[in-house]
């Protein structure tokens, strides 16, 4: 049961694009309400967030750019290569988000949430979750989105994969396995067929349109 009176949660993880956001949106379009903790993350360590003087102590002003904001580019070129930097990092970013996803949740419309984190599993947030679905992707597929879609650099993108636990990890504690390697398609099919089988009182079979990806 989540910490979530008269809320079913699903948790949603999975490593570097694997297709996390991609189904997120789909759970959104059968019902549920998205919490995206990256973003939480983001807006954590904007300027006038909690977080970013913080960062700036630790990791210096140089990891600002022109427009005094933290530049993730900088950032993660730095705690994507060294572990202890990027625990450090965490350290200061994951309470903020814990919190925010907290008051998100309980503020939430839909009795339906899911709560999308890349930790979700290291920071222990799929403890408060009833449901833990977990995207998959052969690492080919992963490095190839984040090179085409987000433009990284091939070798920053394969230390970002590495930096990370393997994805086994995981899919060993997973409810729902999503595997995200193939076409919108194929991953609809498997997040609907999940969906209905899975979650209360969940609506009948709907209809997804694909053009709706390009917007994610």
């Amino acid at each position: 049961m989540s910490r979530w009176p008269g809320k079913y949660v699903i948790g949603l993880t999975g490593n570097i694009a694997t297709g996390k956001s991609v189904v997120r949106k789909m759970l959104e379009h059968l019902g549920a309400y998205g919490i995206d903790a990256d973003a939480l993350a983001h807006r954590a360590i904007s300027k006038g967030a909690p977080g970013y003087q913080p960062v700036i102590e630790m990791f210096g002003r140089w990891v600002l750019g022109p427009d005094q904001q933290i530049d993730r580019g900088r950032l993660g070129r730095v705690v994507f290569a060294d572990p202890a930097a990027l625990k450090i990092l965490e350290g200061i970013v994951h309470p903020l988000v814990a919190q925010a996803i907290d008051l998100i949740a309980r503020r939430a419309s839909q009795p339906i949430v899911v709560v999308e984190a890349i930790k979700l599993v290291e920071a222990n947030l799929h403890k408060n979750c009833d449901t833990l679905w977990v995207t998959y992707a052969p690492v080919d597929v992963q490095l190839s989105r984040l090179v085409r879609n987000r433009q990284i650099d091939e070798d920053d993108a394969r230390r970002r994969i590495a930096a990370q636990p393997p994805q086994e990890n995981k899919v060993a504690l997973a409810d729902i396995i999503i595997k995200n390697g193939g076409s919108y398609g194929d991953t609809w099919r498997q997040v609907s067929t999940a969906w209905q089988k899975t979650v209360p009182a969940a609506a009948g079979p709907a209809s997804f349109d694909l053009d709706l990806i390009d917007r994610i």
